[in-house]
């Protein structure tokens, strides 16, 4: 069996292309990745996560690649950005592959906030079989919660840069061979697809009290909300359970 490698020989990817629709219409002010929980962005958590167990880190940008590539600019990670159309899992490692340089890849999403500790994960690898970090019990499948992959060198080299999903042209078939290493994550994870989710990872994070970003005003009452930074809660209004972003309210109920 292969030696686990070092954190140098294994670098990590943010997936932080998609559109984000079921977040809208949140995702039609910002990008989904630069959406704030706890007042920082998602792609900072997942960026801070994987930099606990690598060296380098890359995002890769598509809906809203301006504001993407602005927020990233000076933030030491590499930007790949795809122009045409989001390549999906696997074609954003594909893109990838002469700037993974011979390296694994520790695979996560940007909307996916979790306590995992990542480093370990990386310790439990043998160092040549994919292994996926789950948040679903029981056998591995195309509907299991996943936090974090590492994808081997051997197979990252393999992918093509064309849109494609990691179930379809890997784990799938990894799984069908016995290849495939699982490991159940333990503690909390916070998947922010929807504004309810988006809501309650917020309320979680803050213990239940109402998130207010910098330069919001609040001149009513909130309970259990987001108030955005540079937005306003007048002071006939009563936000309970709800979004303030810019002009827009969501409320979940």
């Amino acid at each position: 069996m292969a030696q686990p490698p070092t954190r140098h020989g294994v670098a990590g990817v943010v997936l932080a292309a998609g559109e984000g629709r079921r977040l809208r219409p949140l995702t039609r002010l910002r990008p989904k990745p630069l959406c704030p929980v706890a007042n920082r962005p998602l792609v900072d958590h997942a960026i801070a996560a994987v930099r606990f167990a690598c060296a380098d880190v890359a995002v890769n940008v598509h809906h809203g690649r301006d504001a993407m590539e602005a927020h990233l600019a000076g933030s030491a990670v590499h930007v790949s950005v795809e122009e045409d159309r989001a390549l999906g899992t696997a074609g954003a490692l594909g893109r990838l592959r002469g700037w993974f340089d011979g390296r694994a890849a520790l695979v996560v999403n940007a909307d996916t906030l979790h306590d995992a500790d990542l480093h370990e994960f990386l310790a439990g690898w043998d160092g040549e079989r994919v292994r996926v970090l789950t948040a679903t019990p029981g056998p591995f499948g195309p509907r299991s919660s996943v936090v974090a992959s590492i994808v081997p060198s051997a197979a990252v080299q393999r992918l093509d840069e064309r849109p494609a999903g990691l179930w379809e042209v890997l784990w799938r078939d990894e799984v069908a061979a016995g290849r495939l290493a699982t490991a159940h994550v333990e503690g909390r994870v916070l998947d922010c697809g929807t504004p309810a989710d988006y809501l309650a990872a917020n309320l979680l994070l803050s213990g239940g009290d109402s998130v207010v970003g910098e330069g919001a005003v609040v001149e009513g009452r909130v309970e259990r909300s987001v108030v955005w930074p540079g937005s306003r809660v007048g002071r006939h209004e009563h936000l309970s359970d709800a979004i303030r972003a810019g002009r827009v309210t969501v409320l979940v109920r």
